[in-house]
């Protein structure tokens, strides 16, 4: 019973985090001057390129703008599951 209420009230916290997030990145890619559509590209194509390395948590992997004053960092979260095998150098 415990289990089922926390699973309820963590999803609602963890819905809250998440329109919490949406809401400061669309105020950050609103600074920056860079679309959604831009940031949801390069997390694509850092997945693609970091998968050829690592196994990666696609799911939780979170790719975010930081602004600091007049400098804008992109912040990349990337849970590795694990390496793969050396590629050719």
């Amino acid at each position: 019973m415990l289990d089922l209420i926390m699973k309820f009230f963590g999803k609602e916290n963890r819905s809250k985090n998440v329109a919490k997030e949406r809401l400061r990145l669309v105020l950050l890619h609103d600074r920056a001057s860079i679309s959604p559509k831009v940031i949801d590209a390069l997390k694509a194509d850092m997945i693609q390129v970091i998968s050829n390395y690592m196994d990666i948590d696609e799911e939780a992997l979170e790719v975010n703008l930081d602004s600091k004053g007049n400098t804008v960092a992109l912040v990349a979260n990337i849970p590795v599951k694990g390496m793969k095998r050396a590629v050719g150098v």
